[in-house]
């Protein structure tokens, strides 16, 4: 069997990406604040993670979507708790 090393390439490039927001949302959840997170930068970091869904659709890529839709299910909650604990 034949490795594919442009796969490997970008299964570990979306893993790496997907989970880098988890140790925050796991301090944030831990801490219970959220006075240095930037709901601006929440808040592109969506419009980003969104578009590469779109892209990965359109390209019919399932690393790019599972990869994106990991993250955004966790952008997804680190702004929940990031909106709950603010202030």
């Amino acid at each position: 069997m034949q490795i594919n090393w442009i796969t490997v390439v970008g299964v570990v490039a979306s893993i790496c990406t997907s989970t880098c927001m988890l140790p925050q949302l796991i301090k944030l959840v831990k801490d219970k604040k959220a006075t240095d997170i930037s709901i601006s930068m929440l808040v592109i970091l969506f419009v980003g993670v969104s578009s590469w869904i779109v892209y990965g659709f359109l390209k019919n890529d399932w690393i790019i979507i599972s990869a994106n839709v990991f993250s955004f299910i966790v952008n997804f909650l680190l702004t929940f708790f990031t909106l709950k604990y603010k202030n």
